[in-house]
């Protein structure tokens, strides 16, 4: 895939490079602006089965 890409991105070397660390960037960047902010309320981070951190940093008796 990598190698296809290449291929396509049009220039000598040095300009392929720049291009793909720029289409990089702009993927990351949409994935950190739209996509991820998009699917996190379908993410179960918030969902722990562990005790809550000011318990454990009390010594809460959890562990007995």
């Amino acid at each position: 895939m990598y190698a296809a890409l290449w291929r396509l991105l049009p220039g000598r070397t040095a300009v392929k490079v720049v291009q793909a660390v720029v289409l990089l960037v702009i993927v990351v960047a949409v994935c950190l602006l739209w996509v991820f902010p998009w699917i996190s309320p379908y993410l179960p981070f918030n969902n722990t089965t562990v005790g809550g951190a000011l318990g454990a940093v009390t010594g809460g008796g959890e562990l007995g």
